[in-house]
């Protein structure tokens, strides 16, 4: 290979990621190299792991098809700062179905991208205002990934922290993963100064600092793990991260009708809290008439704050009933009358 050789590969591919296909003789032009050097640095890509597909014929030539494995991509720099955005503006805010894997990925972007383009992400989130449904929390994103980055490189974490009673102390941890729920994110962590394992709810968190201190990642303190502290991985961390949150707040065993049929409430419930069914009214009567369709029945366990519950229901945008528990019962009693109180308000 030439001196000139590898930048001319990275442009090469940089053309062949372009989702069509390009003519020999147009890519020879493009490069300044003939046919025949088009034809070689195809075969290095090719050994380099990237599946280039040849066409024949007059209206043949190179494209770039899916293989067994992904290879490296090239990105272009309006490319890497639209990707690092979108990347941010999911993991800023807990987005149902955004998880552990977007924050790795944004954590490794940031990572290597120039600074005039960390600067450039960084002012268009600043000067950008994200709508967003107010039931989650918001969290700085530049906190997620650096959270994601120690936990992936095994480096000891300093932060402060807020507990839910306003306590403020710091922190020196662990870091063994990230855990999102949908609406909120935690990290699961070894606490140094306690000795004991513990999770922390990731808006809680503030000025986290990577100690470049390497550890040994422990097990986790669950039945039928790992034994290498790593191994069993995503299962003991979601066995770990459910028995803990379990302890925190009380279990909701929620009874609720809906006179709107089960896939309508499924569409605007978060699954969290579970999975209506079909059935009939709390009467003994279909809710909408004779179809057995048009009622449902959400019967779930969650462990959720009774205010944040009370405001999913409502935000159904249908007609319910709360058979239980009695402490949801009470509150949507005293919600409903604030509510009315506040129509009724005097301008």
């Amino acid at each position: 290979m030439t001196a000139t050789t590898p930048a001319r590969l990275l442009k090469l591919l940089s053309l062949l990621q372009t989702p069509r296909e390009w003519p020999g003789g147009e890519l020879a032009e493009r490069l300044d190299v003939t046919p025949r050097t088009i034809r070689r640095d195809i075969d290095r890509l090719r050994e380099l792991g990237y599946p280039v597909e040849a066409s024949r014929g007059s209206a043949g030539g190179y494209r770039l098809v899916a293989g067994a494995a992904l290879p490296p991509l090239v990105l272009d720099d309006e490319e890497a700062v639209a990707i690092a955005v979108g990347l941010r503006a999911g993991a800023g805010h807990a987005i149902e179905g955004v998880d552990e894997a977007s924050v790795r990925a944004l954590a490794k972007l940031e990572q290597v991208l120039p600074a005039r383009l960390r600067h450039r992400v960084s002012a268009l989130q600043t000067a950008t205002v994200p709508l967003t449904r107010g039931d989650g929390s918001t969290i700085d994103p530049r906190t997620l990934t650096t959270l994601a980055s120690a936990a992936t490189g095994q480096e000891r974490l300093r932060f402060a922290y807020r507990s839910g009673d306003g306590t403020e102390t710091r922190r020196q941890v662990e870091p063994y993963r990230l855990v999102s729920t949908g609406r909120r994110w935690y990290l699961m962590a070894y606490d140094l100064l306690r000795e004991d394992w513990r999770t922390f709810r990731v808006d809680r968190v503030s000025e986290p600092f990577a100690t470049g201190a390497r550890f040994t990642p422990r097990p986790l303190p669950v039945e039928g793990g790992g034994e290498d502290g790593g191994g069993g991985g995503a299962e003991d961390a979601a066995r770990y991260f459910a028995r803990s949150m379990a302890g925190r707040q009380p279990e909701l065993r929620l009874d609720v009708w809906f006179a709107a049929p089960a896939e309508f409430v499924a569409a605007r419930l978060p699954p969290t809290l579970g999975v209506p069914e079909s059935v009939p009214g709390p009467d003994g009567e279909n809710a909408g008439g004779e179809n057995s369709g048009n009622a449902c029945r959400l019967r779930s366990s969650c462990t959720d704050s009774l205010e944040w519950v009370a405001l999913r229901l409502a935000l159904v945008d249908c007609e319910f009933t709360v058979q239980g528990p009695p402490e949801l019962v009470a509150h949507l009693g005293r919600l409903g009358a604030r509510l009315t109180r506040a129509a009724g308000a005097p301008r």
